[in-house]
């Protein structure tokens, strides 16, 4: 019976050697996997973190730029126009700068169906807080050109001397020739009451 009890104690062991071993090959081919994902991963996770220090190097170099041109532009802050008589009304004063856009329209080959305009609009922010020493004239045009002579206005406009506001661009492309573009453009003009 010893023998039949040290056999029968072999195979459990044997038999216990065995389930050990299978468990430890299931959480091996469980783990391996998992470890290869890990690994990947980590690698992913090292690339990512390289292209995100490169993008926010880049980032703070175009703020700075931005910094920058932001500066250089507010050196440059344009001042509203000031006439040279007092007294004007708001049509006189803001006459002078709507004579000026007229001169940028002709010279740049634009052709004007209609402008309306607005002396002192209630809804304006200048003539709300400070409409006893600005007066504001809103221009409402709706022109006919083609594109480089609307780009060549929208430069000039730019490099306009003084202060001015444009408020509104609508640019539908005539159906009949494409070449030609419809615009609905309100720009605000403003001055110094002297």
């Amino acid at each position: 019976m010893d023998k039949d009890k040290i056999k029968l104690f072999k195979n459990a062991i044997a038999l216990m050697l065995l389930l050990v071993f299978v468990v430890v090959y299931l959480l091996i081919m469980r783990i391996v996997p998992s470890l290869k994902t890990i690994s990947q991963t980590m690698s992913e996770y090292k690339n990512q973190s390289g292209l995100l220090a490169e993008k926010e190097r880049l980032l703070d170099t175009k703020k700075q730029e931005v910094l920058k041109a932001t500066d250089t532009n507010l050196k440059g802050t344009k001042d509203m126009y000031k006439p040279l008589e007092s007294g004007l009304d708001a049509e006189g004063i803001v006459s002078a700068q709507f004579e000026d856009i007229l001169k940028l329209l002709k010279a740049n080959a634009i052709k004007t169906r209609s402008i309306k305009y607005e002396y002192n609009p209630a809804d304006d922010p200048f003539v709300k807080g400070a409409g006893e020493t600005v007066s504001a004239c809103t221009l409402d045009m709706q022109m006919v050109a083609t594109y480089k002579n609307f780009e060549g206005f929208i430069k000039d406009l730019y490099k306009h001397e003084h202060f001015l506001d444009i408020s509104k661009i609508e640019i539908i492309p005539y159906e009949k020739n494409k070449t030609m573009l419809l615009i609905n453009f309100k720009l605000k003009l403003y001055a110094k009451k002297v």
